[in-house]
């Protein structure tokens, strides 16, 4: 009687677990980051909250923000992990791509030279390393070699190279001079030798989560249950520093201490990762300034053409966020 109550048992337990996997809404997700703004993600992933939100997530990389934009609007990945440039100029060609939370809205890069690189007249005839022209690199390259008196194209030549690895790989051979890194890379980079030629840091939409107006008409639900998904995952690594650096440590392939504990204080701050992950307005309108002096529908253009508030603001007006944060030190 006890084994037929047990195999009664195991069965129901494993049709409701069937039952359950079977209401999971199956979505792949593009990204083009391995750096800490990428957290968000692999948090709703790992700690099991996008599957709390009926979601079965998998995640592709691509190399660069440009080619996962091109996936988001060719509707191979629905919805992106993905920086605001080529949203923005997909948007200025017609796509209906659109950011839909902000995921990373400071952006911070550090322009790396090569130990014997130490000022802006040394870099001056080289080469600066980025991962595809259009993306959050390429413009962020374009403000730090104007803020060290450097024009850009002129003065120094920036190279599409691709990943973070291979852009390291360019500077340790000397391929390139310089190279634009983000955490975790910049610490590291600086704990093996090479030089900080000028820190990067301002309002900006960085790797946040983007889809179209065609997705959002045609699934809003999904997309609801998605910027619920990265509240909550926000919510988790603000509240679980340990499990924080042990995502970052199992998806970014690192086990030096130090550099995690930096890359998870830096990505999980308030100003770079905000409670209300809102699209950063003021983020975008720095994308389409420099657009602007050359393109006419830049100059047209308003920040809110390129994003899409609703989700975030339901779930803020709901009190659902406060809630989160309620008895939250700060």
């Amino acid at each position: 009687m006890k084994a037929v109550i047990l195999a009664v048992s195991l069965f129901m337990q494993f049709s409701f677990c069937s039952v359950a996997s079977a209401q999971l809404t199956k979505l792949t997700v593009g990204s083009n980051t391995l750096s800490g703004s990428g957290l968000p993600a692999w948090m709703a992933k790992d700690a099991g909250i996008f599957r709390k939100n009926g979601l079965d997530v998998q995640i592709v990389y691509f190399r660069g923000g440009t080619i996962t934009a091109m996936a988001l609007v060719a509707r191979e990945t629905p919805i992106g992990q993905v920086t605001g440039p080529p949203i923005v100029s997909a948007g200025l060609k017609g796509a209906d791509a659109v950011m839909i939370a902000g995921g990373n809205v400071v952006s911070e890069y550090w322009l790396m030279s090569r130990p014997e690189i130490k000022t802006a007249e040394q870099l001056k005839g080289g080469s600066v390393a980025i991962a595809t022209f259009g993306g959050q690199a390429d413009f962020i390259s374009r403000i730090a070699l104007q803020r060290l008196g450097l024009t850009p194209g002129k003065d120094v030549t920036i190279v599409q190279i691709g990943t973070i690895p291979e852009r390291l790989s360019a500077l340790a051979t000397g391929k390139v001079q310089a190279a634009m890194l983000n955490s975790p890379d910049n610490f590291r980079a600086e704990k093996g030798g090479y030089h900080n030629l000028v820190s990067v840091r301002l309002p900006y939409q960085g790797v946040g989560v983007a889809t179209t107006r065609t997705f959002i008409r045609e699934n809003p639900d999904i997309v609801r249950r998605y910027v619920r998904s990265q509240v909550e995952a926000v919510h988790r690594i603000k509240t679980d520093r340990e499990m924080g650096i042990r995502v970052l440590a199992k998806y970014l392939s690192l086990q030096d201490k130090e550099i995690l504990e930096r890359s998870y204080d830096d990505a999980s701050t308030d100003d770079k990762l905000p409670q209300k992950q809102y699209p950063s307005l003021e983020g975008i309108k720095k994308i389409l300034e420099p657009l602007a002096e050359t393109d006419s529908k830049a100059k047209a253009s308003k920040p809110e053409d390129f994003a899409d508030m609703r989700f975030i603001k339901e779930l803020d007006e709901s009190g659902f966020i406060d809630d989160l944060y309620k008895g939250r030190k700060r």
